[in-house]
Parts: structure tokens; C-alpha cells; sequence
């Protein structure tokens, strides 16, 4: 390669491996029968050893050729009808598009002198979906704002700091309550709420998991266990209610929920890192009853608005908060505001970030709605429910499978039964296992009150009936195999 470096001089090698990247997707989408491939852990860790990094191979051809061998060949594939397994979604093809922008010219967001004009589209899609939550903003308060993370769980660090910031902003010795602060959530909150309660320095056991109605939060069960916490001396930081467990898809009352952390003065964070697409769903936005009563709410775009990874956005009711990750430094955000001297406005993305350097994803975002619509996207997460729901009736009249739970969103759980005496809990993970060491079908497995079941999420809009029943058939086959080898040896020959 002449130019390794991009320039208006390496045009024509930009647009080859651009090209040649492209050719390489299209074999991999056509080429590929089944979500994964069958290789061994041992046999891809064997053939990633060889590879000596210090020796170069000189072209891209034949790093392609590398790269094949080693990752596209053995990739799973979200894109792909049998793979059912976790909350990794088709993406939009205007969002590829955006990725090979955003990289290409390789934009960092963090400042006005370094976005530009990619700053203001960021705002502007901020301010989109902080319309979209319906933000009940108090008096005396600032407008919505927001930034863009990467993930879920930066979305949750970063909402749990900056409750805890509020809560022990208000009066007393910091050190001595951080003792006594606690998180509010339901059984099913994401293992990020934990993580950041470490993260935040609190204790061990603040984290208080309630047990659910059904799935779901019980609002008067929170209000009583945020009484009694006050009652006993200790101060609530945040509840993070869920809209879209991670395992179940449930979404918690959030308007009840909010009422209770009202009253309680209680800051409340909406985990809607997989139900946020409803706020663009013609069919099913009302699951999302009440979230505008809530102080803080993650968004996951890479799940159920279907961009690639990695696109999530806390959004925050009192855009003022954000002033808790704030720090600022001469050589980059001066607190003088020489970085605005533009007249761009207070548009300094780091700021309001944990981050520093971040990239453009928001232009993922923007070109999948300026092409397809904000109806357009909730249309593809309103055909991937109808799909969970069609699955959930089609496993209900199905005598070798044992419905656990209605889909609220797009996640369906159930249990292989191969017998005619009821499910065998003990077959779960094993055709989980088998089904991922085949390759053929992909599904997840997880435990509902205790019991373990398998989990399909649902988030390819043109899955069929005819996908559907491939993968229940592997399911159902599987449990066979397993049962006809669990089974125990009539007596006569237990004795020999």
C-alpha cells in the first residue's frame, strides 16, 4: 500500500477497501447457511494463536484473506432468521452508510473546534428524543438535555452518578451518608445497576432488589420499602424502574412508579434501554405510560432502533445535572468558555460525557430517520412483537414445548417438554448448548422464579413463520436427544 493514511492523494485506495470490505459482507451474507459455525472454542483459539503479530502481510488483500479465516467465517450472525438468542438486532442500511462516513472522516465529538456541525446534529437528535420521553420538567428547572454513551450501562453509570451527586448535593457530610445511600430497583434490573453501585463507591448491600409483581415493580411495595429505608436512617439515591427487562421484556408501571418517587422526593431513572423504541412505535408507545415523569432515561439505539453497536443516549429531565461531570481543562473545555467562542452556543458534548473522545454515532441515528421515518423504525420493532406474540401461540399449542411468559416486547420464554408427564428443567441449558455448538439455531437460556428456560428474542422484523418453526423443530429435537439419554434403565438392568 502506497498511503497507508487517508488523504485526498489515497482516494482511489480508500475507495478499494472500501469496495473490497464491501465484497467480503456480501460473501458472508451469502454464504453463510446458519448463524454460526460449528468450530470449536479450541480449534479458533488454536488458529488465532498461530498468527504472528510481528510480521506483517503487506497487503489487504491478504489481510481480507486473514480476516476471513479467522472472523467473518466464524461470526455470528445477528442478520441471520435462526439466531434468536440475545439483544442484537438487523441494522439499517443508511446506518452502515453513516459508519463508513462517521469513520471515514473520523470525527470526535467532544468539542465544537473538533464537531463542528456534527455537534449540532447530536443536540438535535437529543433534543428529539427528550421531546419523544415527554420530559414533565418541574419549575425551576432547566430544559431536557442529554449525550450520547455507549451502551446501556454507561447510560446507567452515568444516571446512578449523577442521582447520587443530587442526592448528597442537597446538605451534610458526604462521607458518612455515602455509607447509608441505597438503590431501588426491581428483581430483573440490569446487572449494570449493580456494577455502578460498586463503581459509586457505595456499600455492598446498597442495591435493594424488590420482588416483583409477576415481573413487574409493585408500586406499593416500593412505596413501603422507601419509608422504611427513611424510617431506618437511610437516604435513597435513586429507583431505576425497567422499561424492557433484559430477560423478560417487561415493563415496569412507570406513571404509578413515578407517583410513589414523588412523594418520596426520590429521583427516579427509566432503564429503557431495550423498550425505547417504543417512543417511535405507532402500535405499542403506550407501554411507555409515564416515563416522562422520570428524572433520567437510557436509550439503547443499537437494540430496538436497529443501528449497529455501539449507539445509547441518557437523557436527563434537568438538563443542569449534567454539571456533575463537568471538569474542565485549558487545552480543551477552558471554564471561561473560549471553547464556544464561535458563537456555536454551549456546545461542548465533553462537558456532559464521561467520555472524553467519542464518536459520531448519533450520525447512525440520523440517517436511518431522515431516510426511513420515526415510524418507519417503530414499524420494525412493532413487526418483530406481532412475531413474539405469533411465537408465543404457536409454542402454547405445541405439546413438546411449555410456554413460561407472554411477550410485554419482543422476548419469549418457554421450556423444552419432550414427555408427556411436563418439562424437564434439566434439558434447558444442554439444547442451549447443543443448539450453539451446532450452529444451526441460536437461543439463550436464563431462569424465571427459579426454574431455568429457554429465551428467544425477537428482533429481526421479517422473521416467518417458516424461521420460526426451524428453530422450534431444532429445539424440540434436541430435547429429544437429551431426554432419550437422561433417561434412567429399567430396573432389571440398573441391578446387572
Amino acid at each position: 500500500m502506497n498511503d497507508p493514511l487517508l488523504s485526498r492523494h489515497s482516494r482511489e485506495e480508500h475507495a478499494a477497501a472500501l469496495a473490497a470490505a464491501t465484497a467480503e459482507v456480501g460473501r458472508y451474507l451469502d454464504d453463510r447457511a446458519t448463524p454460526r459455525s460449528a468450530a470449536s472454542p479450541s480449534h479458533l483459539a488454536a488458529r488465532t494463536a498461530a498468527v504472528d503479530l510481528s510480521v506483517p502481510l503487506g497487503t489487504l488483500d491478504k489481510a481480507f484473506e486473514e480476516v476471513r479465516e479467522l472472523y467473518l467465517d466464524h461470526a455470528v450472525g445477528y442478520h441471520h432468521p435462526r439466531y434468536l438468542a440475545h439483544l442484537n438486532c438487523p441494522i439499517t442500511i443508511p446506518a452502515i452508510a453513516a459508519e463508513a462516513l462517521a469513520t471515514s472522516v473520523n470525527t470526535a465529538v467532544e468539542t465544537w473546534d473538533q464537531g463542528t456541525s456534527a455537534c449540532l446534529i447530536e443536540q438535535k437528535l437529543i433534543d428529539w428524543v427528550a421531546d419523544l420521553i415527554g420530559f414533565e420538567a418541574p419549575a425551576g428547572t432547566t430544559s431536557p438535555d442529554g449525550v450520547f454513551t455507549t451502551g446501556g450501562t454507561a447510560s446507567n453509570l452515568q444516571a446512578l452518578f449523577t442521582a447520587r451527586e443530587n442526592r448528597l448535593g442537597r446538605s451534610g457530610d458526604r462521607c458518612s451518608r455515602l455509607a447509608h445511600l441505597r438503590i431501588v430497583t426491581g428483581e430483573h434490573a440490569h446487572l449494570s445497576v449493580v456494577k455502578a453501585a460498586r463503581l459509586l463507591g457505595l456499600a455492598p448491600d446498597a442495591v435493594i432488589a424488590l420482588p416483583g409483581d409477576g415481573d413487574r415493580m409493585d408500586p406499593a411495595t416500593l412505596d413501603r420499602t422507601l419509608a422504611s429505608l427513611a424510617d431506618a436512617g437511610h437516604e435513597v439515591a435513586a429507583v431505576v424502574a425497567l422499561a424492557g427487562t433484559t430477560d423478560h421484556g417487561a415493563i415496569d408501571p412507570l406513571r404509578a412508579i413515578g407517583e410513589v418517587c414523588d412523594r418520596h422526593d426520590v429521583w427516579l431513572h427509566v432503564d429503557a434501554a431495550y423498550g425505547g423504541g417504543l417512543l417511535v412505535s405507532p402500535a405499542h408507545h403506550a407501554l411507555l405510560d409515564g416515563i416522562g415523569a422520570a428524572d433520567s432515561v437510557t436509550v439503547d439505539f443499537h437494540k430496538t432502533f436497529f443501528l449497529p453497536v455501539a449507539a445509547s443516549a441518557l437523557l436527563l429531565r434537568d438538563g443542569a445535572g449534567f454539571r456533575h461531570s463537568t471538569v474542565s481543562a485549558e487545552y480543551l473545555n477552558p471554564a471561561d468558555g473560549d471553547h464556544h467562542a464561535s458563537g456555536s452556543g454551549d456546545l461542548a458534548a465533553v462537558d456532559k460525557s464521561l467520555q472524553t473522545t467519542r464518536r459520531f454515532d448519533a450520525l447512525k441515528l440520523w440517517m436511518t430517520l431522515r431516510v426511513l421515518g420515526a415510524d418507519g423504525i417503530g414499524r420494525l420493532l412493532d413487526a418483530s412483537i406481532d412475531s413474539a406474540r405469533r411465537i408465543a401461540r404457536i409454542i402454547e399449542e405445541d405439546p413438546e414445548l411449555e410456554l413460561v411468559r407472554r411477550p410485554d416486547l419482543s422476548t419469549v420464554l418457554f421450556r423444552p417438554c419432550p414427555r408427556p408427564d411436563g418439562p424437564l428443567d434439566s434439558l434447558v441449558r444442554p439444547v442451549r448448548d447443543i443448539l450453539f455448538a451446532e450452529g444451526h439455531s441460536l437461543v439463550a437460556a436464563t431462569v424465571v422464579d427459579g426454574r431455568p428456560c429457554l429465551k428467544l428474542t425477537v428482533l429481526d422484523p421479517n422473521l416467518t413463520d417458516v424461521d420460526v418453526e426451524i428453530v422450534l423443530a431444532d429445539v424440540r429435537a434436541a430435547a429429544r436427544r437429551i431426554a432419550d439419554g437422561l433417561r434412567p434403565a429399567p430396573a432389571a438392568e440398573v441391578l446387572t
